[in-house]
């Protein structure tokens, strides 16, 4: 009910009246001839967005940079899921993957300074928590196509920007030190309460102001701590009756808790260099690079099963509580239960180059750029598993509505009770990803009538991404002493044990290579998970920049060839794998219209419309080529088994925007927009008929179905008012017709969408002080929070503030205080569409205290 209702209060903005608008623009020419004021931070960040917006010949929003190094969040994806109609979903505790008009992150493009990233994530999203403020001067979302556009975001593409030099008057540099503080670390014994957070950037000209260099980097030591209580799911199919009535009664498999009190480390570097060589001549060079060490200890129990498989464990049951079918709670006897001491370690960086040159050759204008970028990713999960001695009676309660109430029915805390352990390496790891770009661009300006510039170009890349694990596991060679442990008691949690000495005590008892996978033997399951995937396209565009009286825009047209190849290993009936690859091509024609008409001399009132045809390329890792068949001796029967699908082609979208814009003052804009895109060849996991080797089939993987429609309203409220405050607000409502494949018979919605989605930032900035205080909430939508294709889970309505202070000491001193997650949302996600299987995740409040010197 409390998310509902800030949902209503979000949108009732809109119907805010203007009447003190009208009031302050009659009195604001007089103001205006007094004196002109020179306006900064907050204020200038919101009016420099706007003016961006208003320019664009797309329908965009924009962040703009409040002042060097200083973007209105910590990363950029915090600031990107404020935006109107983008969210996210939170990756420990950090916004990180955007959501967009109701599409997941396999629809959204993303861009630095306008070149494709590499990818850290298995598919192709890009994890935009990697980019601190001090790199970047802003981002730009379209929202529609144009044909200059890289293509592959039909939800949105984001192109983050870095810092020019040149555009700054004279040397400025900026440090940032902030002390950060986690409240939630107090509940888990060993996690870090406290941590520190510095970044700077340094920005200079030289040789008359033909040279300018930027320099740029941040560090942050972000503790990972969270709370989680998870539900495995129900024995939909092999459960028995248990209260007599001759009905099935679907038990669940059982449940798990945990804590992790682990420590994300985060750093990144900017280098930028402008050479103006002549009038005619600038020359660009950059190279960014941020990396990722995760350390993250954890401590979990699992409980036994109790899935009652036809009706075998119908003795042992007793309290039962059936709602719908399923066995919400109860008690059973003779359970055992398994405790797990773990570390998870995730090590991830991303590198992009760039050398840009652009050139006046007469009437033309000419560039090229030559890019590089590749992430990698290398992550190892290491378990010590131990299983209780004697089984006890469990009992539980999980009613939905995050009420996850239970009791092991033992002293979990005491080493004493667990038998020996085994230590499990769990896919140890290896991604890779390379993307190279070569982009060549020319435009002049004309005299034919309504056509005032013809732009042209074309672009070349060529991609690969890798992914090879290993999985073992190692028996004790001694053994570990009850002494060796610690009982770690956290607050609402059954107790646990830890060793004191996870790394000393396991490389002593099983050996100082026991967490190397030089050497080891991958399972059959290691060999079909490794995959490789390489993408050569090649795409030509043309662009006509269109003006008349009343109107402005664009139209023209991309043509994209793109040849692909998934290769990897395939078993026949649990044979040994032998390498198989396979291939496919596709040419797709991309045109776009977009037009803005004025309504007003001083176009303040515009009409928007944007008609377009757009395309997402299918998820890297769905394209593998592995295979694992099961082969008929009767040649007349198909082939089953699961499978990649090298054949995938992109998903389309022919879409067609309306919007009305109101830029009735200096930072202030009222808007209300329609959007509307028909998709087609939406990629989802199905059983599929095909042929392969020449025998029919029918294989459980990804597929071109056959889509269905995205719709939606977005309404903007933003002000800036004369006494120093101001106002952002935005609601967005999505519908569609799509569903997933999952859960069968009663199937989920389309990935990422919000049927409701709006946020709030009131804001005030004057004599020195700085305020800002955000709400943002989404409704329930699904998401795939793990790196495995098809794993859907609805992660429920979600309403987070934030609060923002700052004054500014001297000149070049401010100190500033923040809390991020001010009301402590949790995070909850629902399974199967089940309202009782559930998991919930704490991630707690964090507060930043800093200082901001600005040289």
């Amino acid at each position: 009910m409390k998310q509902k209702k800030l949902s209503w209060l979000i949108a009732s903005l809109f119907t805010m009246p203007l009447a003190c608008t009208e009031a302050m623009a009659q009195s604001q020419p007089a103001a205006e001839a007094v004196q002109q004021v020179t306006v900064s931070g907050i204020r200038s960040s919101v009016r420099n967005a706007l003016a961006v917006k208003e320019a664009s010949n797309s329908m965009v929003e924009v962040i703009a940079s409040e002042d060097i190094g200083k973007l209105p969040d910590t990363t950029i994806a915090e600031s990107l899921a404020r935006l109107p109609g983008l969210s996210s979903g939170l990756d420990r505790g950090n916004a990180s993957q955007i959501v967009a008009r109701g599409l997941g992150p396999r629809f959204i493009g993303a861009t630095l300074n306008g070149r494709e990233l590499a990818s850290s994530e298995p598919a192709r999203a890009v994890r935009f928590e990697q980019f601190p403020s001090e790199s970047l001067s802003g981002a730009t979302v379209y929202k529609t196509q144009s044909a200059e556009l890289v293509e592959g975001g039909v939800a949105t593409t984001i192109d983050l920007q870095t810092v020019q030099p040149l555009k700054y008057s004279g040397r400025q540099a900026t440090l940032r030190a902030d002390a950060l503080y986690y409240p939630i670390s107090k509940d888990v014994p060993g996690a870090d309460k406290t941590a520190p957070r510095v970044g700077g950037v340094y920005i200079d000209q030289f040789n008359d102001r033909t040279v300018g260099v930027a320099l740029a980097f941040s560090y942050q030591d972000q503790p990972s701590v969270q709370k989680n209580i998870k539900h495995w799911g129900f024995n939909e199919d092999h459960s028995g009756d248990l209260n007599g009535d001759g009905k099935v009664d679907k038990s669940p498999w059982g449940f798990e808790d945990g804590v992790k009190r682990g420590n994300d480390k985060r750093s990144s570097v900017l280098g930028k260099v402008e050479f103006k060589a002549s009038p005619d001549a600038f020359i660009t060079a950059d190279a960014y690079y941020s990396q990722a060490k995760i350390r993250e200890p954890g401590l979990s129990h699992w409980s036994g099963d109790v899935g009652n498989w036809d009706g075998w464990q119908k003795g042992n049951y007793s309290n039962v509580d059936i709602r719908n079918g399923y066995v919400v709670g109860a008690s059973v006897k003779d359970v055992g239960l398994t405790t797990n001491d773990t570390l998870w370690t995730q090590d991830m960086d991303t590198l992009a180059l760039g050398l840009n040159g652009k050139f006046n050759a007469g009437a033309w204008k000419l560039e090229g750029d030559l890019s590089s970028s590749r992430s990698g990713r290398d992550s190892q999960w290491r378990d010590l598993r131990q299983f209780s001695k004697n089984n006890g009676t469990i009992s539980w309660a999980f009613t939905g509505n995050e009420r996850q109430d239970y009791s092991f029915g033992q002293d979990t805390g005491n080493p004493a009770a667990f038998g020996a352990a085994t230590l499990y390496v769990d896919t140890d790891g290896h991604l890779n990803d390379k993307l190279t770009a070569l982009h060549l661009n020319a435009s002049r300006d004309l005299d034919a009538g309504p056509l005032k510039r013809i732009k042209m170009g074309a672009r070349a890349t060529d991609r690969e991404k890798s992914y090879g694990q290993t999985t073992w596991n190692l028996s004790p060679s001694g053994t570990i002493a009850d002494s060796d442990y610690e009982r770690v008691v956290v607050k609402g949690f059954a107790p646990y044990i830890a060793l004191k000495d996870f790394m000393g005590t396991t490389t002593k008892v099983f050996g100082a290579s026991a967490f190397d996978p030089t050497g080891r033997v991958k399972t059959q399951n290691d060999l079909l998970s490794g995959w490789k995937v390489t993408e050569r396209s090649t795409s030509l565009y043309g662009q006509g920049e269109l003006e008349g009286e009343n109107y402005r825009g664009n139209v023209g047209l991309r043509v994209v060839r793109t040849r692909q190849t998934g290769e990897g290993m395939q078993s026949l009936n649990g044979a040994a794998p032998t390498a198989v690859s396979e291939g496919s091509s596709y040419t797709e024609f991309l045109p776009s219209l977009n037009l803005i008409f004025g309504l007003d001399e001083k176009q303040e009132r515009q009409v928007r419309f944007s008609l377009a045809r757009a395309m997402s390329r299918a998820p890297l890792d769905e394209m593998r080529g592995s295979r694992n068949l099961n082969v008929d001796s009767n040649p007349a029967q198909p082939l089953t088994g699961s499978a990649g699908n090298p054949g995938l082609k992109p998903m389309m979208a022919n879409q067609v925007d309306l919007a009305y814009q109101w830029y009735f003052e200096k930072g202030s804009l009222l808007s209300a927009g329609l959007f509307y895109k028909q998709i087609s060849r939406y990629i989802g996991i199905t059983g599929d008929t095909t042929t392969i080797n020449g025998r029919s089939a029918v294989i459980t993987r990804s597929v071109n179905g056959e889509g269905g429609n995205v719709r939606g309203l977005e309404l903007i409220y933003q002000q800036s008012f004369a006494n120093g405050f101001g106002i952002s607000s935005n609601y967005s409502y999505t519908a569609s017709d799509i569903k997933e494949n999952f859960p069968a018979g009663h199937p989920f919605p389309i990935e990422g969408l919000m049927r409701h989605n709006g946020g709030a930032t009131v804001w005030y900035e004057r004599d020195g002080y700085e305020a800002r205080l955000s709400a943002n909430y989404h409704s329930a939508f699904v998401r795939n929070p793990t790196w495995s294709a098809g794993q859907l889970i609805e992660n429920e309505a979600e309403t987070f503030v934030s609060m923002n202070l700052a004054k500014q000491l001297t000149p070049q001193l401010q100190l500033r205080f923040g809390i991020e997650n001010l009301t402590n949302q949790k995070v909850v996600y629902t399974s199967a569409n089940n309202p009782y299987q559930q998991e919930v995740t704490e991630f707690g409040r964090r507060y930043n205290l800093g200082l901001t010197y600005k040289f």
